[in-house]
């Protein structure tokens, strides 16, 4: 490409970088995204990792992504369509049950009260909570957060406008508020529900990504994260792209490129050029230079500052507050081609609708919680937490005609091992969990064709996830809102005048949701 001068640069091409890149385009910008790989999404990509089979390699659901942002960039026109998963959840247990949890209410709460009455009751009661919530903190989404600590009079005016959000809710409400902002996943829904069945059913998306159980503090509110998103209108439910992930991505770069960005890919940025203070482009690995007076970094905060800056470019006590953000993940992801459908004893026929849905291999809150008292000791789980979703159900294409792809999210598989290396034990704990599959799915190892192992280390190598935190850091209280990535550095500045971060590590945390880079774009256009 012959131009090597732009208004802004993009460093990485994942899905927040491709947001900040087409808002800044459509405002007239001249904007480079450069992206490492061969393709553009960062893990919201699909890949044809077989012949045939086009899997959602790391990212595989979706609900977070910014109504806003579909809209104003009109990404169904560019290709984005969604198939809400119906039903929501299948849950198998040991003693020969099962529950469903459908988008049709009723049937929800006649699932419910096979278990237990009172708890089919209390669930309506619940949802109105967690959509009360979910709407105060979902009001924080698109929005820079206020300076910490606040400066002058136009930062506590910023304050006394969050506190405003608050009017109206009485102390029923603000404690309930201040709960789920604190509390642990188990704890939360013990106050709402009995049945260990339902309760361990919702307190998975308590610790999806997070280094906790569902008794550690702070899962309450990783819970209702997952709960923040919408799929066709419908708090709350996900759903499968149809393409895969990569499609998610295919459709923001299509509006980038419509508008005007240049997107380049196998183009690994090596260094943020810093001269007096203020970021004057980047280098390639290949010794390319572009230059910018702007450029937004789209990786992790540890990548960004700690890699491919300078230390001297940054304040001493900033460089070593990144080095303290907590950013090791506990996640892993198997990919599965199958030449049939797993069947479960619980349930028999293949297909049906718990096929559809996302299936649970967990049967207890102690399950889980067994599991992360592996993980915290540096062990990967024995009996880990799984999550099954088969895209194929809804969307036929991804796979050869009969044949299926299935995904297998685990927690816990922690980056960090207190004996061996994930080089060793990645096909062992491969192994383990076919066996967990096989307890409630006896077909399951005839069915398998071919299988995709990405262990936290290789999702920091082939994601460039620092410590294979599929998050850009953990989002613990004391690492979110003003406080990410660091405390005074939540605006999306940096020290480094003009450069930005406008990935996940910025507020407001992980997620397939463009709002990081939505909000960094903003920033960037006031500076600009």
């Amino acid at each position: 490409m012959a131009q090597r001068v732009f208004d802004a640069i993009i460093a990485g091409g994942g899905h927040n970088g491709l947001v900040t890149a087409a808002y800044l385009a459509k405002a007239g910008k001249r904007v480079l995204v450069l992206e490492r790989r061969e393709l553009v999404g960062g893990c919201a990509v699909t890949e044809e990792i077989w012949p045939g089979y086009k899997v959602s390699t790391a990212s595989y659901l979706t609900s977070l992504l910014q109504e806003r942002i579909i809209r104003e960039l009109e990404l169904e026109r560019h290709g984005y369509r969604v198939d809400a998963k119906d039903p929501a959840f299948f849950s198998p247990f040991p003693d020969g049950r099962h529950m469903f949890m459908w988008q049709d209410g009723g049937r929800t709460l006649a699932e419910i009260a096979k278990f237990s009455a009172r708890d089919a009751a209390a669930l309506p009661r619940y949802e109105a909570h967690l959509e009360q919530s979910a709407r105060i903190a979902e009001s924080l989404l698109l929005e820079t957060p206020p300076e910490f600590p606040p400066k002058g009079l136009g930062g506590f005016i910023d304050y006394l406008k969050l506190a405003s959000r608050l009017r109206g809710l009485g102390t029923k409400e603000l404690a309930g508020l201040v709960k789920i902002f604190s509390m642990s996943a188990s704890d939360f829904l013990d106050e709402w529900f009995e049945s260990p069945e339902l309760k361990v059913t919702l307190a998975t998306d308590g610790v999806i990504g997070a280094n906790g159980g569902p008794r550690s503090p702070g899962t309450a509110y990783i819970l209702l994260h997952h709960c923040m998103g919408k799929v066709a209108g419908h708090r709350g439910l996900w759903g499968f792209v149809r393409g895969g992930m990569g499609a998610v991505s295919e459709a923001l770069a299509s509006a980038a490129r419509e508008a005007g960005a240049n997107i380049l890919t196998n183009a690994a940025v090596s260094r943020i050029i810093v001269r007096h203070g203020r970021v004057r482009g980047v280098a390639l690995e290949n010794g390319d230079e572009y230059q910018a007076r702007v450029v937004a970094s789209n990786a992790d905060p540890k990548i960004t500052f700690l890699q491919l800056l300078e230390p001297a470019s940054l304040p001493p006590d900033f460089v070593e507050g990144i080095r303290h953000f907590r950013c090791e993940g506990t996640s892993l992801k198997i990919n599965f081609a199958l030449r049939g459908l797993p069947e479960f004893k619980c349930l028999a026929g293949a297909p049906g609708p718990q096929h559809r849905a996302t299936m649970h291999i967990c049967p207890s809150i102690e399950y889980v919680e067994r599991a992360w008292d592996d993980a915290k000791y540096g062990r990967p789980s024995r009996s880990p937490m799984i999550e099954l979703t088969v895209p194929t159900m809804y969307d036929p294409s991804l796979a050869p005609e009969g044949r299926h792809i299935m995904g297998a999210f685990l927690q816990y598989a922690p980056y960090t091992l207190r004996e061996g290396s994930w080089n060793e034990l990645r096909e062992p704990f491969a192994n383990r969990v076919i066996d967990l599959i096989e307890e409630y799915c006896p077909n399951i190892r005839s069915i398998i064709e071919h299988m995709q192992v990405l262990t936290p280390l290789d999702l920091e190598r082939r994601y460039a996830l620092t410590g294979g935190n599929i998050f850009h850091g953990e989002m613990s209280f004391e690492q979110m809102f003003v406080m990410r990535p660091l405390p005074g550095w939540a605006r999306y500045r940096t020290p480094v005048k003009g450069l930005y971060l406008c990935g996940s590590g910025a507020h407001p945390g992980g997620g397939v949701m463009g709002a990081p880079g939505f909000n960094c774009a903003r920033e960037i256009l006031r500076d600009l």
